[in-house]
């Protein structure tokens, strides 16, 4: 098994690649088991995903409870794990820096925090609060004894709020503040996607898998993004599909979902070979 500063290092070493990579999002132990063994080289918590598989809604999982799945995921395989922080679970740079902390203690080597508040009538931190924020946390992930890769996400786009030119101020921002990796969610064209590559001079993340966006790997390479996540998108992936079966059974008296099935035999394998 590796050590956590060894997988800091090769976490770190992914984003200075020329091409992107992609960084899948499991939400339990098998998801997490099974991606590695298909060959991925890192893995990325998703919150909304893990909430889900809760029976709850995203943003209602408390530091404690995601800070414990965090540390099963990451016991789960030999990869790099970053983890889905939210916004730090809690309004004030101490708090953000105690989850750093704590992400760092249950072996992560890297976790993003996001500029949400989490409330409606008020989604996004005023920038001179947020940038104090991702500072407090770069100052933290500085002081561990690995490399602890911070992204900062700005969410503007997930909250209707679609201002490029503030998303891309919010970035330059939190970059100046000590960010490894940059992220807006949300970003849906190839246009949008460029002029935030290019207005920055550190890793970019970008979300794919969303509805409607349909750029490549190979094409978000082009474009010079480095990163390329899913978020909770794998996990909807599994409920509609889960959704659909139960569907077909309660109005149709059917099952031929069966015939999409993974076999018994091919998961025992791969859960076999994954350790």
């Amino acid at each position: 098994m590796r050590t956590q500063q060894e997988k800091g290092s090769a976490f770190r070493a992914l984003h200075q690649r020329a091409s992107a990579f992609i960084i899948p999002n499991p939400w339990d132990i098998g998801t997490a088991r099974l991606l590695a063994h298909l060959g991925f080289e890192a893995l990325a918590t998703t919150s909304a995903g893990f909430a889900f598989s809760l029976g709850q809604r995203d943003n209602t999982v408390g530091r404690d409870r995601m800070i414990a799945h965090v540390r099963e995921i990451v016991s789960a395989t030999d990869l790099p794990v970053s983890a889905d922080l939210e916004n730090g679970f809690g309004d004030d740079p101490e708090t953000v820096a105690e989850t750093i902390r704590l992400a760092a203690s249950a072996g992560l080597v890297g976790g993003s925090i996001e500029d949400s508040t989490t409330r409606r009538d008020d989604p996004i931190y005023e920038l001179e609060h947020a940038v104090e924020r991702v500072r407090a946390a770069a100052e933290t992930a500085r002081s561990l004894p690995f490399r602890f890769t911070l992204t900062a996400r700005a969410e503007n786009y997930l909250f209707g709020r679609r201002d490029l030119n503030d998303t891309i101020n919010r970035l330059q921002a939190y970059r100046k503040a000590g960010a490894d990796v940059l992220y807006a969610p949300g970003l849906a064209t190839k246009e949008e996607i460029s002029a935030v590559v290019s207005s920055l001079d550190r890793p970019v993340n970008v979300l794919m898998g969303l509805e409607g966006v349909r750029l490549t790997l190979a094409e978000l390479s082009e474009i010079g993004v480095k990163r390329v996540s899913l978020g909770s998108v794998l996990s909807r992936v599994a409920l509609g599909a889960f959704l659909r079966a139960a569907r077909e059974m309660r109005d149709l008296g059917t099952f031929t979902f069966g015939d999409a099935t993974v076999s018994f035999r091919d998961l025992s394998k791969m859960f076999g070979d994954s350790r």
